[in-house]
């Protein structure tokens, strides 16, 4: 029997489920979000069966709203100027623009930033008799707000950079959703989303830098090496605002912060692999996420007014939940042991930095203990880098085991001495683990589990020296 040419007139044949839109209603929506009417169905114009004027028609009124959108958006996401399609200096630009409507955020007077100077040398000097790292070059610097976002921005770019690549590759899968539909129409889509979750995505990085920058005290207050070079910088506005609901001398709070800080940057000064390998952790986690392409295509639409032109008031007051929208909730198996490690790491520096400054104040500070209890339930509290990196990255990043990394680093120096706790920082495959934080008394008392108990001997090997090289000849 010859087969019936004319077409089912019900659904019966049709995948979709009743009720359920098919790609082609999506686009018709996107269009529509923009104030293009396609005056037909979009189904038979992907299928050819639609006349060319109507496709004609359709080209020509997206073109003109391509163009009104583009111009729009001149100042909100790079025009194929950057690699990643970011217009980063929009980004830096709502920082600055979110720092100042935080509150006066004066330049640092003359007189802080002697007191930070003073501040920072003292802190040198008691940290000189308790570890084995070095004084940085240079005095201890004092940083607005803005001074703040000036000088970590760089880093924050480079973190944040595989999000908008991540996004880049998701706009591409939005527009395939429909390979049905004309190529000339899903080509001409690509350029105007992808300016759109740049300019959105730019937003969101700058607000969320400009909101650390209020919270922040010193340049790696957040637990990661995001100042370029080692550098001791304390925010005089962000301390006297912390210090203000405290009962201790601000000159106190001061010093003992600087203590923090300044032990933290000697740490990432002298232990060359430690920030790039930080870095490198956060970076590798952002470029294993997977943008959700349905949550990014709402977002956009979103972001559209009834006339086709996006609304730019939005794009500098987006919620603090956008980036966490397009991110798929799933972690890969990758993620998790890189979250893992990052984690460890992050503990124990920070459980380094504790030991080393309770060391140091143990007998010059009596009113250390209280601000150090304070610190740690800021930290616990989730603390400014938490919310920056969950925001950022859709990293959920918690020092959960600082107390462990603290116990762990002082039972080494109880067992070993100063120089053998710093010592285990010379390679990677010395430092503890997150099973050495388990046992940290077994960690202090031969190292690793299955390891030589001499760390000298495991950084001697690790660095092929001949440890008898200097010893006198045997009789």
């Amino acid at each position: 029997m010859a087969d019936d040419p004319t077409p089912p007139t019900d659904d019966s044949d049709d995948d979709r489920q009743p009720g359920v839109p098919g790609p082609e209603d999506a686009l018709a929506k996107l269009l529509a979000s923009l104030g293009i009417g396609t005056g037909g169905d979009l189904a038979s114009l992907g299928s050819g069966s639609g006349s060319s004027e109507d496709l004609a028609s359709l080209l020509e009124e997206l073109q003109k709203t391509l163009q009104q959108f583009t111009s729009q958006m001149a100042g909100f996401a790079a025009a194929g100027g950057e690699a990643d399609g970011a217009n980063w200096g929009f980004a830096k630009d709502i920082a600055r623009k979110t720092v100042a409507q935080d509150g006066p955020d004066p330049t640092p007077s003359d007189a802080e930033r002697r007191e930070v100077r003073e501040a920072v040398a003292l802190a040198n000097l008691w940290l000189d008799q308790v570890i084995a790292f070095p004084q940085l070059t240079g005095d201890g610097v004092a940083w607005s707000r803005a001074e703040w976002v000036e000088h970590t921005f760089p880093v924050w770019q480079h973190l944040v950079g595989p999000i908008v690549a991540s996004i880049s590759r998701a706009l591409v899968e939005v527009a395939r959703q429909d390979p049905d539909q004309p190529e000339q129409i899903r080509a001409m889509l690509q350029p105007m989303m992808r300016t759109a979750a740049a300019g959105m995505f730019g937003g969101q990085v700058g607000q969320s830098i400009g909101k650390l920058a209020a919270d922040v005290l010193g340049g790696t207050d957040v637990g990661l090496p995001v100042t370029p070079t080692p550098s001791v910088a304390l925010l005089p506005a962000n301390l006297a605002a912390f210090s203000a609901g405290l009962e201790q001398p601000a000159s106190d709070v001061r010093l003992y912060l600087a203590l923090r800080e300044t032990a933290r940057q000697r740490l990432f000064g002298a232990v060359g692999w430690l920030a790039p390998q930080m870095l490198a952790l956060v970076e590798h986690y952002a470029r294993e996420i997977r943008i959700d392409p349905d949550g990014l295509e709402r977002a956009i639409e979103e972001q559209m007014s009834g006339s086709g032109q996006p609304d730019l008031a939005k794009l500098e007051e987006l919620g603090r939940d956008f980036a966490m929208r397009l991110f798929r909730p799933e972690r890969t198996a990758e993620q998790v042991e890189i979250l893992s490690r990052l984690e460890t790491l992050l503990a124990l520096v920070e459980g380094w930095v504790d030991d080393v400054v309770s060391e140091a104040v143990a007998s010059l500070m009596p009113n250390a203990v209280p601000l150090s209890e304070v610190l740690r339930r800021r930290r616990a509290s989730g603390g400014p880098a938490e919310q920056a990196l969950r925001t950022l990255v859709g990293l959920e990043l918690r020092p959960r085991r600082v107390r462990d990394a603290v116990n762990l680093w002082a039972a080494l120096r109880s067992a070993r001495g100063s120089q053998e706790r710093d010592a285990a920082w010379a390679h990677p495959d010395l430092v503890p683990t997150s099973a050495d934080l388990d046992d940290p008394l077994g960690y202090a008392e031969h190292g690793h589990h299955g390891e030589p108990d001499s760390l000298d001997a495991e950084l001697a090997e690790l660095l092929g020296e001949d440890t008898t090289e200097d010893d006198p000849p045997q009789e």
